[in-house]
């Protein structure tokens, strides 16, 4: 099994150039690929929020064979579904053949980063998705309105973009997600932290939908997304993971409508180290983070993505080049 390994942009921690200069250094030190969040807030006032569409675009041209992508952006409650289709699709024309799409966040009420400027979605059940069950019915129509606007008549009937639409379009899932996801996209995308069952699940949902619809599920991209700090100071790397990402370890950010970045950050001050701990794997030794991958990759996954929180970005991508990255792909070949 050949696993693909990429670096986590944090678009919400770092200023657009000193991302850029990092992607650059990602592509140096052998990552295979770059996804970045497009999000409208940070999860803190401390953060940042570039426009990730310009951002990928400079990216493409700075690089030459990374594959650059969003994970995720949200196709229709921030943009009308078209403008997501142009955007892949002129990214596609700066880097032809490593471009993929990463689309989620169907009508979540994640306010702070994926800001409602569009429309609301058709049928959409605001108690539904706060509490995190959306009935057969509603995915369905969700489902039709993005293929209708996105993935099947935008694609072929309204671009005059010149580069081809990505090959790849990954679709950001939970457990009662995936069968949807294996259906309607190309892969899967998804976040590290969770139980074993929980991915046991996802992924036999997410066959059992590709399955369906007459897809090879053995051959779908499954990424996730690894919290990683290359780090001999814990303390340090815990701060340095608060002061930007205290929101994510907070539920209410995902099922709640928490607005603003004040806001996250006021949630977040109540994530203690011990939780920190739990879901991200900070230390120097190369052994630990071949480890919590190999994890990943036991259970299914064939495209992991690093998320380092610094503070040295520059020293994380060094030390995954030296140590960490060689070592699992002697172990991942078929």
């Amino acid at each position: 099994m050949t696993v693909k390994f990429g670096w986590k942009a944090g678009s919400e921690q770092y200023p657009p150039q000193q991302l850029l200069e990092y992607a650059v250094a990602a592509e140096e030190a052998g990552f295979e690929s770059i996804d970045v969040s497009d999000h409208f807030h940070p999860w803190s006032e401390q953060g940042q929020a570039c426009f990730v569409w310009t951002w990928l675009g400079a990216a493409a041209v700075r690089t030459q064979k990374i594959m650059l992508g969003t994970g995720v952006t949200c196709p229709i409650l921030r943009y009308h579904p078209a403008i997501i289709a142009q955007a892949a699709a002129t990214l596609a024309a700066f880097a032809p053949g490593r471009s993929f799409l990463g689309l989620g966040n169907w009508g979540s009420p994640q306010r702070v980063f994926s800001y409602r400027t569009v429309a609301k979605l058709p049928n959409s059940s605001g108690a539904a998705a706060r509490s995190g069950s959306i009935d057969s019915r509603t995915m369905e129509r969700r489902s039709s309105f993005i293929q209708w606007n996105l993935l099947q008549d935008t694609q072929s009937e309204a671009l005059y973009a010149s580069g081809d639409f990505p090959t790849d379009r990954y679709l950001s899932v939970v457990a009662k997600s995936a069968r949807f996801a294996g259906q309607y996209g190309d892969g899967l995308i998804t976040v590290g932290g969770e139980s074993s069952e929980t991915y046991n699940e996802i992924l036999k949902n997410f066959a059992a939908g590709a399955t369906e619809v007459g897809k090879g599920p053995d051959q779908m991209p499954r990424m996730i997304e690894i919290a990683v700090d290359f780090n001999d100071n814990e303390q340090q790397a815990i701060e340095a993971r608060k002061t930007y990402w205290a929101g994510t370890f907070v539920p209410a950010l995902f099922t709640e409508r928490i607005y603003t970045p004040t806001l996250s950050q006021q949630n977040g001050n109540a994530v203690g180290a011990d939780t920190i701990r739990e879901t991200v794997c900070i230390s120097n030794d190369p052994a630990a983070h071949i480890k919590i991958a190999r994890r990943y990759i036991d259970l299914g996954f064939d495209h992991l993505v690093f998320h380092s929180a610094g503070p040295d970005q520059r020293a994380f991508l060094e030390a995954y080049e030296r140590h960490v990255l060689p070592r699992l792909r002697g172990s991942t070949k078929a």
